[in-house]
């Protein structure tokens, strides 16, 4: 029998969930990158021995190995919890074959969701990018970001201006994007009525979340739900901490851990929503492990932890998955990243 199959019959199972008076679920996707157990863990020891992920109603583990290698990069990784399909590293939006793969996002826009995508990094980093994108390189920049600006994303918070004003091809996206507000600030950001809102943060990436980088991920997500409320219907909203992976790889707990934190607080914030809805479903995860991280050493009383790190890469070590609200319990077990997006396609399409 078939994952497919058997994952059909499990959503037939669950009470209600094909009954005709069921109104599809908002669904929140949030990626921590690079969140492997022990950044977890660092975060939780280092915010008084506490994570908003222990309100998980469910927790699963996810295989992260790309097409072509064990270790996986974010292009591969992501493109896999988006589509379904496992592909090569650095490929955005195809298969193994170059052969493009549509999106569960792409497919939320068909089926009449309202969409959103929040990130630390410049919003044509590999993770969001493999929501909208289809390249065959991920660090293809200028086509990321014109294939975002024909998409049909509601509302998008990320850096990467120059990607938009600063093109080899001398267009300016922003000013060809003429149904988008584009505002300068949070506040902008928030008092805006616009139904279509890009609010680019940094001209590149964004900074280090302990070198004061604003917006604040937690407050930029809490608004982009108002938004996404406001326009009654049903919603799919991408979250990324982005730099939990970029403090790894620098071998830089600081920076990880503190990256953690933000990302841990738009966590709660998220899960609030979602106790109170009564019809999201959140599921939380990352894209793969990066760092080797251990603890080493640490004390719980000044909420210290010391760090140690096998490299400055990704591992192929499993990472969780968190999920919490409406069809929650499907999220349990182990299984391949590609799974999250079977899951998550058979309740939209329930």
């Amino acid at each position: 029998m078939s994952q497919k199959l058997i994952l059909i019959l499990i959503l037939c199972s669950t009470v209600n969930i094909f009954g005709q008076d069921s109104k599809p679920p908002n669904i929140v996707m949030m990626i921590g990158d690079g969140m492997g157990l022990s950044a977890i863990s660092s975060g939780m020891y280092s915010n008084n021995n506490y994570t908003s992920l222990e309100r998980s109603e469910y927790i699963g583990l996810s295989k992260t190995h790309s097409f072509d290698d064990l270790v996986t990069d974010s292009a591969a990784s992501a493109t896999a919890m988006s589509s379904g399909v496992k592909t090569n590293n650095k490929v955005i939006g195809l298969d193994s074959n170059d052969n493009s793969v549509e999106t569960i996002l792409e497919m939320c826009i068909k089926l009449g969701y309202s969409t959103a995508i929040v990130v630390t990094s410049s919003i044509v980093h590999a993770s969001p990018a493999s929501y909208y994108a289809h390249v065959e390189n991920r660090y293809e920049y200028d086509k990321i970001a014109n294939q975002l600006s024909k998409s049909k994303v509601d509302f998008f918070i990320g850096g990467g201006e120059k990607y938009f004003i600063n093109r080899s091809d001398k267009r300016n996206l922003i000013k060809e994007m003429n149904k988008y507000y584009f505002p300068k600030n949070l506040d902008e950001y928030q008092k805006s009525n616009s139904k279509k809102i890009g609010f680019l943060t940094a001209y590149e990436e964004p900074i280090e979340k302990f070198k004061n980088r604003e917006p604040s991920l937690d407050k930029a997500v809490e608004i982009t739900i108002q938004k996404l409320v406001d326009l009654d219907k049903p919603f799919f909203l991408l979250v990324e901490g982005s730099q939990i992976d970029w403090g790894s790889h620098d071998k830089d707990q600081k920076h990880m851990i503190s990256e953690f934190i933000e990302f841990d607080k738009t966590i709660e914030n998220v899960l609030d929503y979602a106790e109170k809805d009564k019809n999201t479903l959140v599921v939380v995860t990352a894209d793969h492990e990066t760092g080797g991280v251990a603890i080493v050493n640490g004390n719980l009383e000044n909420s210290k932890v010391i760090n140690k790190y096998v490299s400055g890469n990704h591992t192929a070590t499993m990472v969780p998955v968190f999920s919490f609200g409406k069809y929650s319990s499907i999220f349990t077990g182990i299984y391949d990243n590609t799974e999250i997006f079977d899951k998550l396609e058979g309740i939209i399409k329930k």
